[in-house]
């Protein structure tokens, strides 16, 4: 840690990424603290995880605590926050993104809030997008000002100080304990946090009292730190309800409902399932995917709650012109969103399991249906991973494109290299790089092999980087008049990258 002190001494924006750099741990532990896998027991908690809970590795709540009071917070400065708390499988960036732009509106009305601010994860384009004011990423100075105030408390006077608690906090626990000091320091007056991976264990979970907390769709997915079994995963997630706190969710299947009623009543915590809100506008581009109006219901009833706590006007009820607006003016990289170029129209969702994807061509599908006669569809696809299986996600692409009327469109495979150059941006989420396993580095060329073991006539495509899987699709839109209606899918990687490269094109003006 010495070492790297001193080789960024200098307080610049790069170095403190750099800094930030050296907390990441280098695998995810495999390995489980549990014997069993009861971790929907009423009786688990933080002091049972060797015998009740299935999550695999060390509690990334421990130690959260002492950092806090270690940069100079209590319970009480994260309680005056103001915290919504997100969990969920599916919809937890869209459903805290839809809340922020439906307090702002409110707040352009009221007064109330006049900052929200709003921490998520995983960034697409740069690491500032995890923690934000009133919808903008936080400037590099302001980053670089508060990461240094952080730094010094937890790692410059830890090494003068032997009796400071370890071990030191990792990256992602870093970058919360930073969110919560920006958040502080710039006069937040309502807070969105969105858990990391699960809930009862994650370092989101260190917030005390929020005013309101949220799940989203629950699905299988981290199954190897929350599962095996859906119902391990709806245990975890359920664990940020607080008594005190009101609680709402999507709806669930019947088993999943079940685990969060069942932890509602250990929390003596009122517990109400929310449908599709009617008042939402049925016309409202932000809204064409089916599953953004049921996250966008769960933002309205998690707002109307926080505002009939925390509001000081007289009118505490969100009116139907703050609903319009504020999904007017909500987005969310990555997640439906629609990009037009001269050549050709992009629609990008980081879909990255077999629900998420389902829901990304289904969208896809609607948005392109009434399209300009001679338009043609094109899929840019990449999906790499340890932790999930990425040809039974190529799969249950082929059949929902199949189910949703897409008929033959062109498949693009790609790697998760962004330029052809191989060069890396300073600030790209290293989270999402490529596996070391080598043979996974192979899966996007096998990609256009099992495509056409699947659809014999399909065209197929594989490009080594996502700069030349861009390229090639302006081509072929330029040759079609600009009609090429393009789909981006498979990995939040991927989506990212494309947007960068996309973003800088139109900044170039080209």
């Amino acid at each position: 840690m010495e070492k790297a002190t001193r080789v960024c001494s200098k307080r610049t924006y790069e170095n403190a990424l750099k800094l930030l750099e050296t907390r990441r741990r280098k695998a995810r532990p495999k390995t489980s603290h549990a014997t069993n896998t009861t971790s929907t027991s009423a009786t688990a908690n933080q002091s049972s995880v060797k015998a009740g809970s299935s999550l695999r590795g060390t509690p990334s709540l421990m130690g959260m605590k002492d950092w806090l009071r270690k940069i100079g917070y209590t319970d009480r400065d994260i309680a005056a926050l103001n915290i919504v708390h997100v969990a969920g499988t599916k919809g937890k960036g869209s459903t805290c993104a839809f809340v922020r732009s439906l307090l702002q509106q409110y707040g352009k009305r009221t007064g109330f809030p006049k900052k929200v601010g709003l921490y998520t994860s995983p960034d697409l384009t740069c690491i500032r997008e995890r923690i934000q004011i009133n919808g903008t990423p936080i400037s590099e100075d302001l980053f670089t000002k508060y990461f240094y105030d952080i730094w010094d408390r937890l790692f410059v006077r830890h090494a003068e100080d032997e009796n400071l608690p370890q071990p030191q906090p990792r990256y992602l626990q870093f970058l919360l304990l930073l969110a919560i000091h920006t958040f502080v320091k710039e006069g937040a007056q309502a807070t969105i946090i969105e858990t990391h991976h699960g809930g009862e264990y994650d370092a989101t979970n260190i917030v005390p009292a929020p005013v309101v907390t949220g799940i989203t769709s629950i699905g299988l997915d981290h199954l190897a730190q929350l599962g095996p079994t859906i119902q391990d995963v709806a245990w975890h997630k359920a664990g940020i309800f607080k008594s005190g706190s009101l609680a709402f969710s999507a709806p669930q299947d019947p088993e999943v409902e079940a685990v969060l009623r069942s932890r509602a009543d250990e929390k003596d915590v009122q517990l109400e399932i929310v449908g599709v809100d009617q008042s939402v506008p049925r016309d409202a581009n932000a809204l064409r995917a089916p599953v953004q109006r049921i996250n966008c219901s769960l933002a309205i009833a998690l707002v109307s709650a926080f505002l009939s706590r925390k509001s000081p006007s007289d009118e505490k009820a969100l009116r139907r012109e703050d609903i319009e607006n504020g999904i007017e003016h909500f987005s969310w990289p990555g997640r439906f969103e629609v990009i037009k170029t001269p050549n050709c129209t992009w629609y990008l969702d980081g879909a990255h399991n077999e629900l998420s994807i389902g829901q990304a061509v289904q969208w896809f599908a609607e948005m392109t249906r009434y399209t300009a006669e001679g338009s043609s569809s094109m899929v840019i696809f990449s999906h790499v991973s340890e932790e999930r299986d990425g040809p039974s996600l190529l799969r249950a692409l082929a059949r929902a494109l199949e189910h949703s009327g897409v008929r033959g469109p062109e498949m693009v495979f790609t790697t998760y290299q962004e330029r052809r150059d191989g060069m890396v941006r300073l600030d790209i989420d290293k989270t999402l790089k490529p596996p070391e396993d080598e043979s996974l580095k192979e899966l996007p060329k096998q990609y256009c092999d099992m495509w056409k073991l699947m659809h014999s006539d399909a065209r197929t495509r594989f490009e080594p980087s996502i700069e030349e899987a861009l390229e090639y699709a302006d081509r072929v839109g330029s040759e079609r008049g600009g009609k090429l209606q393009v789909l981006v899918t498979g990995s939040l990687h991927l989506v990212g990258g494309a947007l960068y490269l996309l973003h800088q094109e139109q900044a170039d003006g080209l």
